[in-house]
């Protein structure tokens, strides 16, 4: 039977994740076996760029930490060896992660959380093709922009069109 200072630990631990799990907009369940030291480092390095905490915990504080967060449909993924994503931006551990999950064929995305409901894996892939924020951004102000430029070219032709109008006009009138 564990000492009363692992069971204090463990306890500590639980509450530390359940507590990132409530504060963080975004969180990812992965299965991590089978990935080699290499790209284990640069994963973690593309997460910490991003700002995503990229943590292996054992599945039983998981577990536990989703009992406390509210996030008990995710237990059903903790099978076999598991890391957790936690992050306040939606899209970015999505994206890394499909990006492995691609390229490492044992790496795979099991569930994850999105603004405080558990989502599968369909809609973490969904997360992950979300273009960049700049390329919505652009693609919302060439929408915005289209009819504005349409009717602006619509009036020069009719300006352009009365200006030849009086300009052949004004000659013959003197």
């Amino acid at each position: 039977m564990p000492s009363q200072k692992v069971l204090e630990q463990k306890a500590a631990a639980v509450d530390a994740l359940a507590e990132k799990f409530g504060r963080a907009v975004s969180g990812i369940l992965v299965q991590y076996q089978g990935i080699t030291v290499e790209d284990d480092t640069k994963l973690r390095a593309a997460m910490r760029a991003a700002g995503v905490e990229y943590t292996v915990i054992k599945n039983s504080l998981i577990g536990r930490a989703c009992d406390k967060a509210g996030f008990e449909a995710m237990k059903e993924h903790l099978e076999g060896m598991n890391a957790v994503a936690i992050s306040y931006d939606p899209i970015a551990p999505a994206k890394i992660l499909k990006e492995y999950a691609e390229k490492i064929e044992t790496f795979t995305l099991r569930a994850g959380f999105l603004d405080g409901a558990v989502v599968d894996e369909a809609t973490v892939k969904e997360l992950a093709d979300i273009p960049p924020k700049e390329v919505l951004i652009a693609k919302m102000l060439g929408s915005l922009q289209s009819p504005i430029s349409g009717l602006a070219v619509a009036l020069q032709a009719v300006v352009d069109k009365n200006g030849e109008g009086a300009a052949e006009e004004a000659p013959a009138a003197a």
